[in-house]
């Protein structure tokens, strides 16, 4: 099997400058792993590559959709597979990186074939949520899937919508989609795990607050206001929902101040991070390398180097 190498790790901690350094030694693509950056539009919230950054290797995944649209893991499962066999028969090496764990686990281990999305479902619950709560919907789906509700927060608005969007489309619940046989991933491929881990989540969580500082300072705000004057956003998309995005909209809206928003997106930040981290302690046969250690880029470049020619 080809061993590709997948670049993961929570969000800060440093993934973009391993990418890069690999980038310079080996002919590499990058296939970008990361629901946000598929958005135009939203660069400085979601660390978009820069356009110079971009010129060292080829990006791919970045920019494909309107922050109007929405893209499933079933989408990016079949687009990163072709690009990874494209990049291979052009001679040359596919570097996924990113975190977001639902469509690296959609590569290694396949998804289960849930209904599509459907715009005027989702407008009716997100309806049903101004009037009632999101709290009240969560009651509302314990009735009909009590395991999916089980593993989701009261508050958590994307994934209680999509789970009841699918028992009103289909008459069926998430988890038994779920529980249903999945499509093999591609056999002829092996994912090799490359995970930049802190070894101090304090000092993560520094790090998680200084860059998304400095993202305000670079105008993320401003970002934010462009696409809050446009008619056909509105929080209940999966763009509008990103981390660092939906409090200033909020913001932007009136319902907080800005010292408020901005301390609601770190943490906010933050909590992702440690979801990042769970689901990657969650795979035995990773290689760590400790993203607060000032040879970590060296010691990845040095992994990498197991698996791609000299």
């Amino acid at each position: 099997m080809t061993p590709i190498l997948c670049l993961v790790g929570p969000t800060a901690a440093g993934k973009s400058a391993t990418t890069l350094a690999l980038a310079a030694r080996w002919p590499v693509e990058i296939i970008t792993v990361d629901s946000a950056t598929i958005y135009r539009g939203m660069d400085i919230g979601t660390a978009k590559p820069s356009a110079q950054e971009q010129t060292v290797a080829p990006h791919h995944l970045l920019d494909i959709r309107d922050p109007a649209s929405s893209y499933s893991a079933a989408e990016f499962h079949r687009d990163a597979t072709a690009l990874i066999h494209d990049i291979l028969q052009r001679g040359r090496l596919p570097l996924l990186c990113g975190g977001t764990m639902l469509y690296y686990k959609a590569l290694r281990e396949g998804l289960s074939q849930l209904p599509t999305a459907d715009a005027a479902i989702r407008t009716q619950i997100d309806l049903e949520a101004q009037a009632l709560g999101w709290p009240e919907l969560h009651r509302q789906l314990a009735l009909i899937d009590p395991n999916t509700a089980a593993r989701l927060s009261p508050n958590d608005s994307q994934r209680i919508q999509r789970a009841i969007e699918i028992w009103r489309i289909s008459g069926k619940s998430m988890s038994d989609w779920l529980h249903e046989e999945r499509p093999s991933a591609d056999p002829t491929l092996r994912y090799i795990t490359l995970s930049l881990e802190p070894s101090n989540r304090l000092a993560l969580h520094q790090r998680i607050e200084q860059r998304y500082r400095a993202m305000i300072d670079l105008g993320l705000v401003h970002e934010v206001a462009q696409l809050h004057q446009r008619a056909d956003l509105h929080p209940g998309l999966p763009s509008v929902r990103c981390v660092g995005y939906r409090q200033i909209w909020d913001y932007l809206d009136g319902q907080v101040g800005l010292d408020d928003a901005i301390q609601r997106a770190i943490a906010a930040t933050r909590q992702l991070a440690k979801r990042q981290l769970t689901w990657l302690r969650s795979q035995p046969d990773r290689l760590i390398v400790d993203c607060l250690s000032p040879s970590a880029v060296n010691q990845a470049v040095a992994h990498a180097a197991n698996y791609w020619p000299s």
